[in-house]
């Protein structure tokens, strides 16, 4: 059953949760042969259905809204929305930006655009305008889609960069979803031949801090996701049958590269959740065999409690990464539940890179080892290895680190050494069995429930405003969120500054998950001889107790 302003392809059948678990799971990658079709061609999408399960009719997308699409459903409606794209005339290379609510047909879009051959370009959807028009004129995308409620002010930013085609894409809450793009696309043919690319062409490009608070944009080709989706599936041992269930936001490497990837190339269902939500997770967990989160996820999860060993018996697999994961949530979760959360490393310009293992001891506080096929080195200041046991600088080298920064050679030059290991900006350590922990970040970011930060962003904005003299920006341990932001502001003489109007203020220009937990005024910052500020007296005086 479809309506006009649903794509055909997909379907609103009743995905009938009732129905036993066994029936649930009976969607797994048994049987599916490889396309011939999509023979020697290193597209992403081309992979994915070569592993879609031979009975298409199976449940790839539950919503919770009872929504039921198949296999079948998510290549069709994919083939409509390339046919859209192709449509369009747009250059070879073109940037597709989106900044849309989690939807299955905003997962659909992506698929659609590396399909297409087009790079796929994910935005936060907490962005405000001034951080969505430096994206956007940085990367230049030839469409942006985004949210009917934006649609104002970002066309405009869109249309002033020389963007031409600007499209609308909204889940609405009964579970139909809306926009412009679905309504355009509605009219496509639903067969699309892949586009043939080579595994180093760009699928996507991901924006992250940099050292200078000025985004990045992390070029990832075909050959890098695919590479880490593959070695993902055979090392957390992905199973027929298994059934994902995906809370995570998909603009973000966790959620849209490791979930997603994981459950298309393994053929496997995914419940899908709009957004985290307590009650649903321990809702939905008994028909689930595998969940990925932040930390933050599991602390809520343990709030709750209905969460036990009985509750995830079912269960085969718990993952967390993101931000490092407190020691006490390790612990509880393994004795409330009986399951031992694994912990994994990785970064927008990497994936994936190291974790613990599925078959062997999983130690809290650790990320494991290096997935097969990445190198993983530390060494001190000088570039030599350090002992075991030594802190020093982080360097990865494999199949998955990313192509360079987006218009940014220089920058990428900086980043890698002369043997091509990329420099990661992360402090860790290898223990004498191999195991690897991170220990700080060399280039200050703050990971506040799985998001970065990039402090120098925060403190720009604070410097303008009337009465602040200077800033600084860190973050500290906070038991929900891993690290909480916190400003340390001197004001000017006579200045009347309070928390909440500066936190008003920044509301007005960041996203949310960047605006200051707490600000403290101080009547100076602690300064090196060099006249650096020095962070790590601000962390340790304005630590919670």
């Amino acid at each position: 059953m479809t309506d006009m302003h649903s794509l055909p392809a997909l379907t609103d059948r009743d995905a009938n949760p009732d129905r036993d678990a066994k029936a649930d799971r009976n969607t797994g990658n048994t049987g599916n042969a490889p396309n011939p079709r999509n023979a020697g061609n290193a597209n992403l999408y081309a992979l994915f259905e070569s592993r879609f399960p031979e009975d298409r009719s199976a449940c790839c997308i539950e919503t919770q809204e009872g929504l039921y699409y198949s296999w079948d459903d998510l290549d069709r409606a994919t083939a409509k929305i390339a046919n859209l794209l192709k449509s369009l005339g747009l250059p070879d290379d073109s940037r597709i930006a989106v900044q849309v609510e989690k939807s299955p047909e905003a997962l659909m879009l992506y698929l659609a655009t590396i399909r297409a051959g087009y790079i796929f370009l994910p935005l936060n959807t907490g962005y405000r305008a001034a951080e969505i028009e430096y994206f956007v004129g940085n990367a230049e995308p030839a469409v942006v889609v985004c949210s009917p409620s934006n649609f104002g002010w970002v066309s405009q930013i869109a249309f002033k960069a020389g963007t031409r085609h600007v499209f609308t894409l909204h889940e609405i809450r009964n579970g139909r979803n809306a926009g412009s793009l679905l309504e355009r696309a509605a009219h496509q043919s639903d067969q699309f031949s892949t586009v043939k690319k080579t595994a180093d062409e760009l699928a996507a490009i991901l924006y992250t801090s940099g050292t200078t608070g000025r985004s990045k944009g992390a070029m990832l080709s075909h050959g890098n996701l695919a590479s880490n989706a593959i070695v993902l599936q055979d090392y957390w041992q992905w199973q027929p049958g298994d059934v994902l269930l995906h809370a995570l936001p998909i603009f973000h490497v966790h959620g849209l590269f490791v979930a997603s990837h994981g459950a298309l190339l393994n053929g496997s269902k995914m419940i899908f959740l709009s957004k985290f939500d307590n009650p649903e997770v321990i809702r939905q967990l008994p028909r689930s065999t595998v969940f990925m989160g932040v930390p933050t996820y599991y602390v809520r999860l343990l709030s709750d409690p209905g969460l036990d060993a009985t509750l995830c018996s079912a269960m085969r697999l718990f993952i967390s990464g993101s931000a490092p994961m407190l020691t006490e949530t390790f612990r509880d979760f393994q004795t409330r539940t009986g399951h031992t959360i694994l912990e994994r490393y990785g970064m927008s310009e990497t994936i994936m890179l190291t974790s613990n293992p599925y078959d062997g001891e999983r130690i809290g506080g650790t990320v494991g080892f290096p997935l097969p096929g990445v190198s993983v080195r530390i060494v001190n200041a000088d570039g030599h290895p350090c002992a075991t046991g030594e802190v020093g600088d982080i360097q990865v080298k494999g199949p998955n680190v990313f192509q360079g920064y987006w218009r940014m050679a220089e920058k990428t030059a900086e980043e890698f050494t002369s043997d091509h290991y990329f420099k990661t900006g992360d402090l860790g350590r290898i223990d004498e069995r191999g195991y690897i922990s991170i220990v700080g970040r060399s280039k200050d970011l703050i990971i506040t429930g799985g998001y970065n930060v990039y402090p120098k962003e925060i403190e720009t904005l604070l410097d303008e405003i009337d009465g602040v003299a200077e800033s600084a920006v860190i973050g500290v341990p906070h038991a929900d969120f891993g690290e909480a932001v916190t400003a340390v502001i001197v004001p000017k003489p006579g200045a009347n500054l309070t928390e909440s109007g500066i936190i008003a203020q920044l509301k007005l220009s960041i996203a949310n998950f960047k605006i200051p937990k707490r600000v403290h005024f101080v009547e100076d910052l602690p300064r090196n001889t060099m006249g650096k500020v020095q962070k790590n007296l601000l962390r340790q005086d304005f630590k919670p107790t």
